[in-house]
């Protein structure tokens, strides 16, 4: 069953977590300095933050997280079929996993992600601008430093 995603650009990763786990009524499943997650049953939801220098605040992007390849791939087809650039990602470590991801964006530009994640990782990893997914080019630009 796939799960939908929001992450969100906060200033202040402490105070939101308080006020993420009140509200959630759980603490995060995974928390670092710079990041926090909650995957949430009741609504499912994929729901995390994190702190990077050079973004702007409020909704980064939404996605569909899938639990297997076949999820995926039916994702990735809707994606493809609604008329906007894609971006084919690929395999990427990013927010602390490794993971296989598309993006696009809508036509307001509202920024959208379509992944299965397979493991965990030891870093947060890169981050890729909404600029490069409404255009779908593929550069990457490192995370902020620590």
């Amino acid at each position: 069953m796939k799960r939908i995603h929001i992450h969100l650009s906060v200033k202040n990763i402490e105070k939101s977590v308080a006020f993420y786990s009140k509200l959630f009524g759980q603490e995060p499943t995974m928390i670092k300095n710079d990041y926090a997650k909650w995957m949430l049953d009741d609504p499912r939801v994929n729901f995390a933050m994190s702190s990077h220098c050079g973004t702007e605040r409020g909704v980064e992007h939404i996605g569909i997280q899938s639990e297997n390849a076949e999820e995926l791939a039916d994702v990735y087809g809707r994606l493809k079929e609604a008329g906007q650039p894609v971006l084919d990602e690929g395999e990427v470590t990013c927010c602390y996993a490794q993971s296989e991801k598309n993006w696009t964006s809508d036509p307001d530009g509202v920024v959208w992600e379509a992944f299965l994640s397979s493991g965990e990782a030891t870093h947060y990893g890169d981050r890729i601008d909404a600029e490069q997914v409404k255009t779908a080019k593929p550069p990457r630009k490192e995370c902020c430093a620590p």
